[in-house]
């Protein structure tokens, strides 16, 4: 359903799905795109009130750590990336989570082997210090006009009266069921006599809302210091587990949660046909990846050629992107990675230059050495290939603009599904798993150790042309994020497909590997046949990949927010009508 309302000076267009959403919005004044319906609202009151695009996002942030507490959450981290419009720059605010000082990297080995990685993840040995409390106060504090009493109020209100679980909610508890059973307090919330909560059920989190009003009142300090500090620590260290069930215990302490600080960096910045992309610069990889396999693809004309050749020629650059960025990208403050020469044209055309234009190749494709393109004197050292990493593809992506301008794309997580399982007992919040995105053996740049921050494929984006916001994108999907904002930049770019097409479009996620990632469905399409002549194949168990969500700056000064037509059980885009 299609729904155009005038509105004096305003244009409001929205498109309706036949379960309520609107995943397609367009207007003037501020604009919000998230998974959660209750999320874009809690975004929306608040621009309402008055409050800016960073204000917003928290207040969206914290309520989809109600609503979709299997991706995010105050247990976890994540990347924020600001276009503040008044000082015409991009900021970053990285509040990814980091190793306790305990770790070293022989944290995942025993007896000269690797632990078993599930087991590693249900566990608070995988638990990393949670940065999203810190990461929210310094956006608020540097760039919002809201304290967190006014931006945590709408998600408070939705732990307290609930919410109805849907479809993907309930399949989502199906699919962890065997974890959740081993925590109590996570059981308690999300299984019912030991089963998933079915479809339609008001689930309420008091807890959750008592923490946050526990934060309202006592600010960052309240959660890195006090009673929520002592339990995320117990509960760490000593899991609150079933009768029978063994886990592994964490190495937190008090003093790893009261040192844990957020980092500003200087945002990642790369072009691509005219527009100036920024993103999270390290430990964020995504930024750096997509930065290189866009410079390779700028190297063919992909809006002239057959469809299958552009997207063969897509596949294979981010085939070469991740070569590079398994074998040099981890956290700045540990590892001093290549990434000037990463995303030099120069490296890029060298890289570009090893691609058949006919013919997929049959193994993984080495690394490319980007130290001759640094500009640099010394003598670095160069690490050697290594395998991709298993990494989690559960996270989520929000974005928010406001009527002056500002933009935030926000992608932040608890890593795997239900993240370690463990929710903290009486505090109603889960807490991350995300240590397993190290590498569990070296020699590599991503190895755990003490105060290290995991190497992360987040990738939330804002594209500036002519100096003023184009659009933003971002996704969840741990190492898939890379691929689906690379191949929506290119569907929207170089195809011309319109943002919510760009977004729609079956997604193919190629990362160096002998098969391509694809959705259900899509195996027997007349696409996938055009692109096995090239020599791809498919991956054998096809899931969703990524639930994306972007905002487009149109030439006539409105905005369109654009979220999933039909992944993650559809997306909530909203934008502000007259009067505010």
């Amino acid at each position: 359903m299609h729904i155009r309302l005038a509105l004096c000076t305003i244009v409001l267009t929205i498109t309706t799905t036949a379960q309520g959403k609107t995943p397609v919005a367009t207007g003037t004044g501020g604009a919000v795109a998230t998974i959660s319906e209750q999320a874009s609202q809690s975004a929306l009151a608040i621009l309402n009130r008055g409050g800016n695009a960073i204000d917003a996002a928290v207040a969206a942030a914290a309520t989809l750590g109600v609503t979709d507490p299997f991706s995010c959450g105050i247990g976890g981290g994540g990347f924020l990336v600001v276009y503040l419009a008044k000082d015409k720059r991009v900021v970053t605010i990285d509040h990814r989570e980091t190793a306790p000082a305990s770790y070293t990297p022989a944290v995942f080995m025993a007896d000269g082997k690797e632990l078993d990685f599930d087991s590693v993840v249900a566990s608070g040995l995988s638990v990393g210090v949670p940065g999203t409390v810190r990461g929210w106060h310094e956006a608020l504090q540097r760039y919002g006009t809201m304290s967190f009493a006014q931006v945590l109020a709408p998600a408070i209100d939705v732990a307290n009266k609930g919410f109805t679980v849907n479809d993907n909610f309930s399949h989502l508890v199906a699919e962890n069921t065997a974890k959740f059973r081993k925590f109590p307090a996570t059981a308690a919330l999300y299984l019912r006599d030991g089963k998933p909560l079915p479809a339609g059920t008001l689930l309420r989190n008091p807890d959750l809302a008592k923490t946050y009003g526990i934060l309202s009142k006592g600010g960052v300090k309240a959660f890195y210091e006090g009673p929520i500090a002592h339990a995320v620590v117990d509960a760490v260290n000593r899991p609150p587990v079933a009768a029978g069930v063994n886990v592994r215990a964490g190495k937190m302490t008090l003093a790893d949660l009261a040192n844990y600080e957020a980092r500003l960096r200087q945002p990642l910045h790369s072009t691509y046909r005219g527009y100036d992309l920024y993103g999270m610069a390290l430990p964020g990889s995504g930024a750096v990846a997509i930065g290189e396999a866009l410079n390779i693809l700028e190297g063919y004309d992909l809006g002239k050629l057959p469809r299958a050749q552009a997207e063969h020629l897509y596949l294979e650059a981010s085939r070469l992107a991740f070569a590079d960025r398994n074998a040099y990208l981890a956290d700045p403050e540990y590892v001093d990675a290549p990434v000037a020469g990463l995303l030099s044209k120069e490296f890029a055309a060298r890289r570009r230059a090893l691609i058949d234009g006919r013919r997929a190749p049959a193994a993984p494709v080495a690394a490319g050495d980007p130290y001759a393109f640094q500009n640099d004197t010394s003598v670095p050292l160069r690490p050697a290939p290594v395998p991709l990493q298993k990494e989690s593809a559960h996270t989520t992506h929000l974005t928010v603009s406001d009527k002056d301008g500002n933009v935030v794309a926000y992608t932040f997580t608890i890593e795997s599904w239900g993240g370690s399982g463990i929710t903290v007992p009486g505090h109603g919040f889960l807490l991350n798993n995300e240590l397993t995105d190290f590498d569990f053996s070296g020699p590599a740049p991503n190895v755990p150790e003490a105060g290290k921050r995991p190497r992360s494929s987040m990738a939330p984006t804002i594209a500036l042309r002519n100096g003023k916001p184009a659009f933003t994108v971002g996704s969840p999907g741990g190492a898939t994020i890379i691929t689906t904002v690379l191949q929506t930049i290119v569907n929207y770019v170089d195809f011309g497909m319109p943002m919510d097409e760009a977004i729609a479009a079956p997604r193919l996620s190629q990362r160096n590997g002998a098969m391509t990632d694809v959705e259900p469905g899509f195996a027997d399409t007349a696409q996938a046949k055009a692109l096995a002549a090239y020599g791809h194949r498919w991956s054998p168990q096809p899931e969703e990949i990524g639930a994306a969500n972007a905002i487009v700056f149109n030439p006539d000064g409105t905005v369109t927010a654009v979220s999933e037509k039909h992944r993650h059980g559809i997306g909530s885009a909203l934008v502000q009508r007259r009067g505010h």
